[in-house]
């Protein structure tokens, strides 16, 4: 794709807004078009100066973007994706726990064929999704992915009627199940576990654990995968989102990248 992108955000919260100001920063030929967000004041007034306001999803085809960039939750995905599909060459979706609904991703697929245009998956707060999504041609026997916070990243989660959180002196497993379970139950903190399913075994196959741990600042993860391919461990410790300790600095990022991989002529 050549010239400047044309960028429409679904959502300006914690992410799409740092994912803004990095893409300023790094002077990368891209404008934002539009921004969507909740009609209220105070998320209207995140939106950059000069930047429309987008209010319904049937003004999309009218701004000819490029590339579609959500960071909203479940909710706008049901909202937004259908028309952004239709109006934009590509769609990027970060809020990955909404694929927990089976059906979701297969009705995005079949639109996006209709309309010759693409979803993109972000790697979001981890890595070495390429090797896993390799290691699965020759097929997994196990995947385990765990995560690891502070325990203030999990305020606002069911972990605060299982822990005293504020007051917490030691490591604790408050959670293991499936991946389905976890992105389910803990939409914010453990969408990334989706994303591990996805490229290996499956949302039902990938086992995970939560843990919070005072001791730590950052937001850990290690997924161990074993199969036919061998064996991986892949660990990261990322820093948290200023604005946001539930999600990683590394979530913004990753979307920064495919963002950018839309017009760099070499793909890494």
């Amino acid at each position: 794709m050549q010239g400047r992108l044309r960028l429409v955000f679904i959502g300006f919260g914690a992410i799409n807004s740092r994912v803004a100001d990095l893409l300023k920063a790094r002077n990368a030929p891209v404008d934002i078009v539009a921004v969507a967000t909740r009609d209220d004041p105070t998320e209207r007034a995140r939106i950059p100066a000069g930047v429309p306001f987008l209010a319904s999803s049937s003004d999309l085809a009218a701004l000819k973007p490029d590339l579609v960039i959500e960071a909203a939750g479940r909710a706008a995905i049901d909202t937004w994706a259908p028309a952004a599909l239709a109006a934009a060459p590509t769609m990027i979706i970060a809020s990955t726990s909404a694929f927990c609904d089976d059906a979701l991703l297969p009705r995005l697929a079949d639109i996006a064929e209709k309309h010759s245009s693409h979803v993109l998956i972000p790697s979001g707060a981890i890595g070495g999704i390429d090797a896993l999504a390799g290691a699965a041609v020759l097929g997994l026997d196990a995947v385990t992915h765990r995560i690891v916070k502070p325990p203030v990243a999990w305020k606002g989660t069911p972990a605060e009627k299982l822990l005293a959180l504020a007051s917490l002196h030691e490591r604790t497993v408050f959670f293991e199940g499936t991946a389905r379970e976890a992105a389910s139950q803990y939409p914010q903190n453990a969408n990334a576990t989706v994303v591990t399913s996805l490229a290996g075994i499956g949302l039902d196959r990938t086992r995970v654990e939560l843990i919070a741990d005072p001791a730590v600042r950052l937001n850990g993860h290690t997924i161990a995968a074993e199969g036919a391919f061998g064996r991986m461990t892949i660990t990261l410790e990322n820093n948290p989102l200023a604005t946001n300790p539930k999600s990683s600095e590394l979530t913004a990022l990753s979307l920064v990248r495919l963002i950018e991989q839309q017009i760099r002529p070499v793909t890494i």
